[in-house]
């Protein structure tokens, strides 16, 4: 089918799991029944962003899939008939754990997991302390409605992640969130960065984009929504402000080739030239300039 209708939960997250659970429940309700075909959920969709500090009691807000905060929701994509992407805090062993995303078909089939690759580290943004590197390296799912690939809050500011997507044969990039204040840098919002960026991987190759990020007030942070679904031209179709909300969007799939005729980017690539990209740096050591 070349017309699918992507939606995105955007959504406050209280400290009870429980609670989450149900709104979430209730926006996918929504969403689907505006019609919405693919709906994905926000980063860790089931908590509110604990790694704002350091704790060893965070850890047990890891779960593992067979936990109500999965088993509701993979009841739920077979009910609703939906596609359903639900970003988690895995439990995957003992003292091993991920910041994941499973993926149901409207079946209620999992069809997959995948696992944030980049881990950021850095202040309020504590994730190296909780999540492993992910170890499912960059899937892509051939679902009803389109292949789709996901790339985790921090793997969506890689445009590596995006092309690899892309090659693989996604579609649609869902990139679920957890992104807003910078304690270092009150004044500033990285909000029209995280657009610019995400909504590039669009262009560059050809896809559609759908972010979907948290909002509201946790602790000492605030996340800015922003949620929004981009065509392969990189035009923001439909966004979401500071408030909460679904997103329900048409998108024809035969824009993409559209787009790829007209910007050959996937043809023209030099990859007999890029293995300079496969090193950490290649600038000289030099003295530091301070």
């Amino acid at each position: 089918m070349s017309t699918v209708k992507i939606g995105l939960v955007q959504m406050t997250c209280d400290e009870r799991v429980e609670i989450n659970i149900e709104k979430a429940k209730a926006k996918v309700r929504e969403a689907a029944a505006q019609g919405a075909n693919i709906v994905c959920l926000q980063e860790l969709y089931h908590a509110q962003y604990f790694a704002q500090t350091v704790s060893l009691d965070h850890y047990q807000l890891a779960i593992p899939h067979d936990h109500e905060a999965i088993v509701e929701m993979q009841e739920l994509a077979r009910e609703l008939g939906v596609v359903l992407i639900v970003p988690f805090y895995e439990w995957a062993a003992k003292g091993v754990y991920f910041n994941s995303a499973a993926v149901f078909d409207e079946a209620g089939n999992h069809l997959g997991t995948t696992r944030k690759n980049h881990i950021p580290d850095g202040p309020q943004y504590h994730e190296k302390y909780y999540f492993t590197p992910g170890d499912t390296g960059y899937p892509v799912y051939d679902t009803k409605f389109g292949k789709i690939g996901i790339g985790i809050c921090w793997d969506e500011w890689f445009p590596e992640v995006a092309r690899i997507l892309t090659l693989k044969g996604a579609d649609i990039l869902f990139y679920p969130s957890a992104i807003g204040s910078e304690p270092d840098h009150p004044e500033l919002s990285t909000r029209t960065a995280w657009t610019k960026a995400i909504s590039a991987h669009g262009i560059h190759n050809g896809v559609f984009v759908a972010a979907v990020n948290r909002v509201g007030q946790e602790k000492d942070m605030n996340f800015y929504g922003g949620s929004f679904i981009s065509n392969p031209m990189g035009e923001i179709i439909l966004s979401l402000d500071e408030q909460e909300g679904i997103l329900v969007q048409s998108i024809n799939l035969k824009e993409i080739e559209f787009a790829r005729n007209l910007l050959q980017f996937l043809r023209d690539r030099r990859t007999d030239t890029y293995g300079p990209i496969l090193e950490k740096s290649l600038v000289p050591v030099t003295t530091r300039n301070l």
